[in-house]
């Protein structure tokens, strides 16, 4: 009897243990997926407690003065500036558009990124553009090459209102040679869109009553939305405190727009809340067949007129 007790014990021990782990593993706000990967989503008090995990480069994304006035230990400063910053730039007179690759592979090495890298992106939440430059890098990352990026849960602020460490202290930088190889079926063209409307589930990610043809939108000057094109406003996304919502309200609030394995578009209005749609359906809610319309409204009415229904 006290034999089986002691394996009784032993085994609900073991158990516990591996449901612990399973739990950690699989959490989308700030662990390990169990596969060395990083969440796409982590919280403050991981990366508190993980700041010297190896190859761990923290990206901060806010300005250099917001960086300058405090930022999280060895965080590196990569501001996202509009219109011109290492993330992005103008192309055809269009806003937020990639850089060439040479020089993003240049800018990644010299602050000491590589494939390998754990790339955590610490934004300011003072607004949406703010939190949306987050998902921005991190589906450039992605674009590059860089496997492991995560964003940091409610940014700098929610780090600053747990009490947790700053300084003013900038690290010295090991520079990298970043040779990566870019993917380019992240992203979709305007052919592309044009070939597949009433083929791909096309989705907005702008304002409601920009998409209902309440108030034109400024960077398209029309009204209304591409033909076909489903409504999912990014700022839904996010809690009051610039958190993201929990995985499973993320996924009942996509779920009748778009199954798993549909052909889906995602577009706004330059290609800051398109990249949160596109982050979270692939690297939150694991779609496979997500591409990212960058030109959005602003390419998009140059050829063809918006339409309100």
């Amino acid at each position: 009897m006290k034999k089986m007790f002691i394996l009784f014990t032993i085994t609900m021990i073991i158990t516990s243990l591996l449901t612990a782990n399973l739990i950690y593993a699989c959490n989308p706000n700030g662990n390990f997926n169990g596969k060395g990967k990083l969440a796409p989503i982590v919280s403050t008090n991981w990366l508190e407690a993980n700041g010297n995990l190896k190859d761990l480069v923290i990206v901060d994304v806010r300005s250099s003065e917001e960086y300058e006035e405090g930022h999280i230990a060895d965080s590196v400063s990569i501001p996202f500036v509009v219109p011109f910053s290492a993330w992005i730039t103008i192309k055809d007179d269009l806003l937020l558009e990639l850089p060439d690759d040479n020089e993003l592979f240049d800018t990644l090495g010299s602050f000491g990124i590589t494939k390998k890298s754990k790339v955590v992106i610490v934004t300011s939440v003072a607004d949406p553009y703010a939190i949306a430059a987050g998902p921005r890098v991190a589906t450039t990352l992605k674009y590059a090459g860089v496997k492991n990026v995560s964003i940091l849960n409610g940014g700098y602020e929610k780090w600053i209102s747990e009490g947790k460490a700053v300084t003013t202290d900038v690290p010295e930088i090991t520079e990298k040679v970043f040779k990566g190889k870019v993917n380019k079926n992240i992203f979709a063209s305007i052919d592309y869109v044009e070939n597949n409307i009433g083929k791909a589930v096309i989705i907005d990610n702008r304002d409601a009553e920009i998409y209902l043809g309440e108030v034109v939108c400024p960077f398209a000057g029309q009204t209304g939305h591409i033909s076909t094109a489903k409504l999912l406003p990014v700022p839904d996304m996010w809690n009051d405190d610039g958190t993201y919502k929990s995985v499973n309200e993320l996924r009942e609030m996509v779920k009748s727009l778009a199954k798993k394995n549909d052909d889906i578009i995602v577009y706004c209005g330059v290609g800051g809340y398109g990249s949160v749609a596109w982050f979270v359906f692939t690297e939150v809610l694991g779609y496979k067949k997500v591409k990212f319309y960058d030109g959005s409204a602003e390419e998009w009415t140059r050829y063809h007129d918006m339409v309100v229904n």
